[in-house]
C-alpha cells in the first residue's frame, strides 16, 4: 500500500499527541496515512501492552488511518542499530510515503530523541539500492521520502513551520482520549504520571492555541525540518 504520509512514533499515542490534528486534516483532504509504532509502550506506568494496542486501534479508527503496525521494539531501550534501522527501512519501502513524520528531536522521554534519529537515518538508508530487504517473501525496491518532519512533544521547541488544525482540534483530542489508561481520569485508581494529569490534558489545547496565536490561526501543530522548504508560490500560505 502506497501512502502519502507515514507517521512514526516511539510509543502508541506519540503520533496522536504530536500530530493528530495534522493527520486528521490531511485525511479529510483525501491523503492516505499510515502509522508505525516502534514499541508497545510496555514500560508505561498505566495500562498494559494489550490495552495500548486496543487504544491505538480505536484512535486509528477515529482519525481514519489507512494502516497501522507495531514493530515491537524494546520500550525504553530504542537503539539506532542496524537491526532497528532495517525494520524501519522495510516499512518505508512497504508504504512508500512522500513525507515521514517522526518524534521530536529533543524531549523528556529518551526514546523520543533516539527514535527521531533512528527514523531519520532509516529514511536515508531506505533510498540506497545496495541495501537489500525482503518483506513477505518479496524483494523490496528502494524508496526515500521527500521530506522528514519532526513533530513537537513535551518540550517547547520552536517550530520551523506550523499546520493550521483549527477545524480538527476536537478530532485530535478525541483520538488522544482513546488512550483511556494513559490520560486524565478522575476515577482512575492507577498511579499518577506526568501525562495523566488534568494540566497535561489541558495543555494539548492551550499549546495548540498558542501556536495558532503566533501564526494567525485558532489552533496549530508545529514541526521542525531537516532541510529548507521551497515553495513554488504563496498559495496556501496565510499572510
Amino acid at each position: 500500500m502506497k501512502v502519502d504520509i507515514l507517521a512514526i512514533g516511539a510509543h502508541p499515542d506519540d503520533v496522536e499527541l504530536g500530530c493528530g490534528g495534522t493527520l486528521a486534516k490531511l485525511i479529510s483532504e483525501g491523503k492516505k496515512v499510515a502509522i508505525v509504532d516502534l514499541t508497545q509502550g510496555e514500560l508505561g506506568t498505566r495500562g498494559t501492552n494489550v490495552t495500548r494496542a486496543q487504544e491505538a486501534a480505536s484512535a486509528s479508527e477515529i482519525l481514519g488511518i489507512s494502516a497501522r503496525e507495531n514493530l515491537k521494539m524494546k520500550d525504553g531501550f530504542i537503539l539506532n542499530s542496524e537491526e532497528y534501522q532495517v525494520q524501519i527501512v522495510k516499512m518505508i519501502r512497504k508504504y512508500q510515503p512522500e513525507i515521514v513524520l517522526a518524534n521530536a528531536v529533543d524531549d523528556r522521554h529518551p526514546d523520543h530523541a533516539k527514535a527521531a534519529k533512528l527514523v531519520s537515518d532509516a529514511c536515508f538508508l531506505s533510498g540506497l539500492v545496495k541495501i537489500e530487504t525482503e518483506l513477505d517473501g518479496e524483494t523490496q525496491k528502494q524508496w526515500r521520502p521527500k521530506q522528514v518532519f519532526h513533530y513537537i512533544q513535551w518540550k517547547h521547541i520552536t517550530p520551523d513551520f506550523v499546520i493550521d488544525i483549527s477545524n480538527f482540534m476536537e478530532k485530535k483530542i478525541e483520538a488522544c482520549l482513546a488512550y483511556k489508561t494513559q490520560f486524565y481520569d478522575p476515577n482512575s485508581s492507577e498511579p499518577m504520571t506526568p501525562i495523566a494529569t488534568k494540566d497535561f490534558l489541558e495543555s494539548l489545547t492551550y499549546r495548540a492555541q498558542d501556536l495558532g496565536r503566533l501564526s494567525g490561526v485558532e489552533f496549530a501543530e508545529g514541526f521542525t525540518t531537516e532541510k529548507l522548504l521551497a515553495f513554488k508560490n504563496f498559495d496556501g500560505i496565510i499572510l
